[in-house]
């Protein structure tokens, strides 16, 4: 089965033809960064409009890459929810035309649900059910995977997510957006103790995480010796909070794990590729004498192909959507379980 993909919920345009839910026939990515750049984050309105602008072309050449055409496809799958409302939009409406213009059943899936089948394509043996973190940009979740398409949310920020956490501290520190990855470039070069962070609690949720407090007090840090006209080793800045968000992770991950006793541990979402993260984790599943499942790398960022893989599995459940399938900027996994 041959399922075409749209995933348009941020600022990455992307298309994919995913067969069986596991082997990836093209991969198509129109990436907004350079211009989001420009002023240190994504801004809604511009992402929307440059959506419109490439996905006719993205679509077009994911097929080309896959060498078929829209005759060869089983499926329309796009991404509906959650993410930013204009972004996600622009793909579902897309999406609902190609679909109705085809005679092609249309899949909808849920955004996160998407990042952890990205390991699917990495793992053809990874089968349910196991335990996922899930860390980007804009979530942070511990969820216990109970099938291909039934979740349990037993962890969540009860603030800011890892990654967003990620690009404000590196904003901080004089790097450019998206800052992720320029942390973890400058954190290999630094001192992984020089600083101590610390970390945050939080109350009434055993495995929620927290990272507000985090990047206040590495803001306050790196201002405060601005004002005194003291400098900073941004090596030893990043190294020590990367550390600290790795050690967070891993501590709410092992104890959610140990109490579940769960043996195999997921991780998916853009942070996924931090260096830092990875090790930490794996040394996290060692501890725990459980298999460590991570994504190739450039299936940790948004992209469709995520999206296909996830497809699959819907419509072997029965999820279907017609032309009344509405964008959502907010949704839980829990509320589309199958």
């Amino acid at each position: 089965m041959k399922i075409l993909a749209i995933e348009s919920s941020c600022d990455e345009t992307a298309a994919s033809v995913v067969e069986g839910g596991r082997k990836v026939l093209s991969d198509v990515v129109a990436s907004q960064i350079e211009e989001h750049k420009l002023y240190g984050g994504v801004v809604p309105e511009i992402a929307s409009r440059r959506h419109v602008e490439s996905i006719s072309g993205v679509v077009n050449r994911s097929l080309a890459d896959a060498g078929c055409g829209l005759k060869d496809i089983d499926a329309v799958a796009v991404t509906y929810a959650p993410g930013l409302i204009g972004a996600l939009l622009v793909g579902v409406s897309f999406a609902k035309g190609l679909a109705m213009a085809e005679d092609k059943p249309l899949i909808p899936v849920h955004h996160i649900a998407g990042h952890i089948a990205a390991n699917y394509i990495t793992h053809p043996d990874l089968e349910p059910p196991f335990l996922c973190l899930v860390i980007s940009g804009g979530h942070s979740h511990i969820v216990e995977v109970l099938s291909y398409t039934r979740y349990r949310v037993i962890g969540r920020t009860r603030d800011d997510a890892a990654g967003e956490c990620f690009d404000k501290v590196a904003r901080t520190l004089g790097f450019p957006y998206p800052g992720g990855k320029y942390i973890d470039g400058a954190a290999k070069n630094g001192s992984r103790t020089a600083f101590k962070f610390t970390h945050p609690k939080v109350s009434g949720g055993e495995y929620d995480l927290s990272f507000s407090g985090l990047k206040t007090a590495v803001i306050n840090l790196v201002h405060n010796a601005e004002q005194r006209g003291e400098s900073l080793s941004r090596e030893d800045v990043a190294a020590s909070f990367q550390k600290t968000v790795a050690d967070i992770l891993g501590e709410k991950l092992s104890a959610a794990a140990k109490d579940l006793g769960a043996k195999k541990i997921v991780v998916a979402g853009g942070v996924s590729a931090n260096s830092g993260i990875r090790a930490k984790m794996s040394a996290v599943a060692k501890a725990l004498g459980a298999e460590l499942y991570l994504p190739e790398l450039k299936y940790c960022g948004d992209n469709a192909a995520m999206i296909g893989a996830q497809a699959y599995y819907d419509f072997l459940a029965g999820r279907r959507a017609d032309e009344s399938l509405n964008a959502a900027a907010t949704l839980s996994l829990e509320d589309i379980s199958l």
